[in-house]
């Protein structure tokens, strides 16, 4: 049974024009549910035979299950096949992961992977600027809009009721309700508007050098820098300041074999020459 269930399924899968989500919801729609005897016994050849093809029959039977949670996500904007894309992942998760031994339907067991990666992707692409980043706001995120019985503010009343309802406090609350009343503004200015109405974010960013006691910072900290660097390497013998000058201050940087050929000693030998030098350099500069 299982097998012609599987030859149904895909054909059904690839029933409808490439790229037509009314098609692909009616194939998927129209693939049997599996008995509660079938669920089990394909759920324990996966889980203790690895049969992927046993995994597959799990996934399709589910996908409608998957259909009909996506819809409920529409009203953030995001397209429907996208929402639906990343339920199915869900439910993938969920079938690696169900224990037939528990003995509940695989559907009760997936919902909680369903919506897990539904929210995820509508937190991620809701808004450019994440609107919900603690556990407490992406409840808020997913249960404002239900609470809300009218598209107006919440008075003082019913925002302490929703604060109350969702274990939160008001000044949550309000915070969310603001963020979701808000609207994204355009970072970049539209190509074809004039210059005088491109009132864009982008406009008010300041360069990251453009404070003139920064750049005076900078400078003399690079130049104290060189200067004591410069005094540094005075003390240093001739040869250690030559491999430090080969090994770390020049573009072509050599190795420490290509030194060791040069001064006719071990590279394990430069190596020590090296740490020695650094160690000087470090206290010279400290002082």
């Amino acid at each position: 049974m299982t097998t012609a269930l599987a030859t149904s399924n895909h054909e059904l899968a690839l029933a409808g024009p490439v790229g037509s989500l009314d098609a692909y919801i009616q194939a998927v729609g129209s693939i049997p549910v599996l008995s509660k005897e079938d669920e089990q016994s394909l759920a324990t050849r996966f889980r203790e035979e690895e049969d992927l093809e046993a995994a597959r029959e799990l996934v399709m039977a589910h996908l409608r299950f998957v259909v009909h949670i996506a819809k409920g996500y529409t009203g953030y904007g995001l397209p429907l096949n996208d929402l639906i894309q990343e339920g199915n992942v869900g439910l993938m998760k969920a079938v690696k992961r169900f224990d037939p031994s528990y003995d509940v339907r695989l559907v009760s067991f997936a919902v909680h992977w369903i919506r897990a990666e539904i929210h995820e992707f509508v937190l991620k692409n809701w808004r450019i600027v994440k609107v919900a980043t603690t556990k407490a706001q992406r409840k808020l995120f997913f249960n404002l809009r239900k609470k809300k019985k009218t598209l107006a503010w919440l008075s003082a009343a019913e925002t302490e009721a929703v604060a109350d309802d969702l274990g939160v406090s008001a000044k949550e609350v309000t915070e969310m309700e603001k963020r979701l009343h808000s609207r994204d503004a355009i970072f970049d200015p539209t190509p074809d508007l004039d210059d005088d109405r491109n009132f864009t974010p982008a406009a008010y960013l300041p360069a990251p050098d453009s404070d003139p006691a920064k750049q005076v910072e900078t400078a003399d900290f690079n130049e104290d820098a060189t200067t004591r660097m410069t005094a540094a390497l005075n003390i240093l013998d001739d040869r250690a300041r030559r491999i430090i000058e080969a090994r770390w201050l020049t573009e072509s940087k050599m190795t420490l074999h290509e030194l060791a050929d040069e001064y006719g000693i071990s590279a394990e030998r430069i190596r020590q020459l090296e740490a020695n030098a650094i160690k000087k350099l470090r206290n010279a500069m400290a002082v």
